[in-house]
């Protein structure tokens, strides 16, 4: 669905956490926090999924998510698949595990996002999972565990060439901290024709083994 993030020269993740990550307006932001209130009084799932979710497709319970929920987790479960695409292997095993590990990465990037970025994703997220919400403005009437890669491919492009700001920020929201997830990740550097750093690099630098 996207190609890897490419972020502009100068601009590293300090530079995002220093700024509004959906900038969404006033309008936008009050609609977001309403939405975010009512998911809660919903039943919702507002607390971090801890060691549920996605480690239950790998059989591994040592990474603990500190931030997706188990609702958010599903969320990306559908939307993986149409925003990696043919990055993602076809065997179904060897899929979902990728799926899940790219999942648990996710979190962990997102943890290293400051207190207003993540205020804005957990917003963005509940708008997403809010049956409600999902239906009229995701346009997406089944639950995101049964939405098929077909109907998110199309959730993705109704938001990317949407005339509405929010829509188009959230997509990018989405579809960067995905690709970041997967692309970043050494074993997928082939995948965006990124060969690793050079070797000289690695000798020089003991962080780089540590990757």
């Amino acid at each position: 669905m996207t190609d890897p993030l490419t972020l502009p020269e100068g601009q590293d993740s300090i530079s995002l956490d220093r700024r509004s990550f959906l900038r969404t307006g006033l309008g936008g932001a009050l609609f977001l926090g309403t939405i975010s209130v009512t998911a809660g009084l919903s039943g919702c799932a507002t607390s971090p999924a801890g060691r549920l979710g996605a480690v239950e497709t790998r059989m591994d319970a040592r990474y603990k998510f500190q931030f997706l929920t188990a609702d958010d987790i599903k969320l990306f479960e559908a939307l993986l698949p149409a925003i990696l695409g043919s990055a993602l292997p076809e065997p179904a095993n060897a899929r979902r595990m990728v799926i899940a590990s790219t999942v648990e990465r996710i979190d962990a990037g997102i943890q290293k996002f400051g207190p207003a970025n993540q205020k804005e994703l957990r917003q963005l997220f509940d708008l997403l999972n809010l049956g409600v919400t999902r239906v009229t403005i995701a346009r997406l009437w089944s639950p995101w565990p049964n939405v098929t890669t077909k109907q998110a491919n199309g959730f993705l492009e109704r938001w990317r060439s949407s005339s509405i700001g929010l829509f188009n920020n959230g997509y990018m929201a989405l579809t960067k901290i995905s690709n970041v997830a997967f692309y970043g990740y050494q074993e997928n550097w082939h995948l965006s024709g990124y060969p690793g750093p050079p070797e000289w690099a690695v000798q020089a630098l003991p962080q780089f083994r540590k990757a």
